[in-house]
């Protein structure tokens, strides 16, 4: 009678499945199309900021009539618009402008939003009533309904467009993170540093924000996108941007009394605003996909498969 054969430790280790190492961040961004197209466009639009400090194709301030409605040529790439001024210059500009806005906008709504949130979601009882009643009262007053009531006692400008959509950001940042934050704070760690007794303060600063920061960095960045979006409509009705300080929503305010004269005045403005708000809100979809660690780890795999 013959026994039955042997397993050596290496024909069980062969038959195990066999767990792949996780790709690196970068090698894992460079196969997210999203990703890679959003961070291009992104790129894009700061460059075209960035460049505008130091050089632009014409003056995007002086104005040249025998020269209006030029068509794209040597030394005026997109042409002139109504008052002879350099069309390339003054997207160069208004992209300044959109970033500089998106900026505080955003970073009002996250700080003070953030801060909101992370106490409701960290403090039960009257806090949280009390947190997310006054996010409802906020979130019922649009950025655009905000700007039209600051205008009214405080006149247009850029501050009260920051202002405004920063305003709007607030209730946003607060729902996010306080969600968030209600579900890092069921987790064992934090149950155990209250066992050690560490306080709110200390858990909410090393132990909830680490694990919500990839939630609000993905946030922030799509709030970005609306930010520009929300600048550009507030200075079409002129309650933003005022002149002669170029805007994209400006420049389409300007064109539209030339629209079957000269489409391209609104069509290049038009087209920045697309090519930004859809980067940007690519590159929140890139990295909510980079940054989601249920994607970042591969299954395991059998060696025979």
């Amino acid at each position: 009678m013959r026994s039955a054969p042997l397993h050596s430790p290496l024909a069980s280790l062969a038959a195990a499945p066999i767990a792949r190492k996780t790709p690196g961040f970068w090698r894992r961004a460079l196969r997210q199309r999203s990703f890679v197209i959003g961070a291009l466009l992104t790129a894009l639009l700061l460059l075209m900021a960035a460049l505008s400090f130091v050089w632009t194709p014409g003056s995007p301030y002086e104005m040249d009539l025998s020269h209006k409605l030029q068509p794209p040529s040597a030394a005026h790439w997109l042409g002139t618009d109504v008052f002879g001024r350099d069309i390339a210059a003054r997207l160069m500009v208004g992209a300044r402008v959109s970033i500089l806005v998106g900026v505080i906008a955003v970073g009002i709504g996250l700080s003070v939003g953030g801060a909101l949130g992370l106490l409701a979601g960290m403090r039960r009882g009257w806090v949280r009533e009390v947190v997310m009643r006054l996010s409802d009262f906020t979130l019922a007053f649009p950025a655009l309904l905000c700007a039209i009531m600051m205008t009214a006692i405080r006149g247009p400008g850029i501050a009260n467009a920051i202002v405004a959509i920063g305003i709007y950001n607030i209730p946003i940042f607060t729902r996010v993170t306080r969600a968030s934050a209600t579900v890092v704070c069921t987790r064992e760690y934090v149950a155990a540093a209250r066992a050690c007794g560490k306080g709110t303060l200390g858990i909410a600063w090393q132990h909830v924000l680490p694990n919500i920061s990839a939630v609000l960095i993905v946030q922030g960045t799509i709030r970005f996108a609306i930010a520009i979006l929300a600048e550009a409509a507030l200075s079409y009705l002129n309650l933003g941007v005022q002149p002669p300080q170029p805007s994209w929503g400006r420049m389409l305010a300007e064109a539209q009394t030339m629209l079957f004269q000269a489409p391209m005045l609104a069509l290049y403005p038009g087209l920045a605003i697309v090519l930004a708000v859809l980067g940007l809100n690519l590159l929140g979809d890139g990295l909510r996909d980079l940054l989601d660690p249920r994607l970042a780890r591969p299954s395991a795999v059998p060696a025979g498969a």
